[in-house]
């Protein structure tokens, strides 16, 4: 029998018109597990909880779950894309330079000014992304700290 997490899993691929498969509800549940996750963090999830996969399953998954708007693409700058499932908001992110570690990050002014363009050449404005680079806070230990067992 399904569990409630499961079949509500289902339930919203059904309701986004996306068929229901094992790899797709395996590849929803490994975004939602590992946030900002790249395509093979989430082969390897998906991996381990249904077996034998393929690649490309997992590649096509997960581009029907973003075409569809159940999980969004990011990529930032010299980095490989990565997936999440916080799909509801126009939310931003900041990228270490050093690890790649990503995290969400709301708008600063606490609204959407992003999305009022000085000058919207004719666009219909939906979306915009912005990145913040820095080095997040294990980043920031000089390298001989890093790992180092606290007395």
């Amino acid at each position: 029998m399904p569990s409630t997490a499961s079949s509500g899993t289902a339930d919203l691929l059904r309701q986004h018109g996306v068929q229901v498969t094992a790899q797709r509800l395996a590849v929803l549940r490994a975004v939602t597990t590992r946030p900002h996750g790249t395509a093979n963090e989430i082969e390897e999830l998906v991996r381990a909880e249904i077996g034998a996969v393929s690649r490309q399953a997992v590649y096509d998954a997960l581009g029907t779950l973003a075409d569809k708007g159940l999980i969004r693409r990011i990529q930032p700058a010299r980095s490989p894309a990565r997936y999440e499932d916080r799909v509801d908001d126009n939310h931003h992110h900041i990228v270490c330079r050093t690890c790649g570690c990503t995290v969400d990050v709301d708008c600063a002014v606490g609204h959407r000014p992003c999305l009022q363009a000085a000058d919207d050449c004719g666009f219909v404005i939906d979306e915009a992304e912005v990145v913040y680079w820095g080095s997040c806070p294990d980043c920031q230990q000089p390298v001989g700290d890093r790992g180092a067992v606290s007395p």
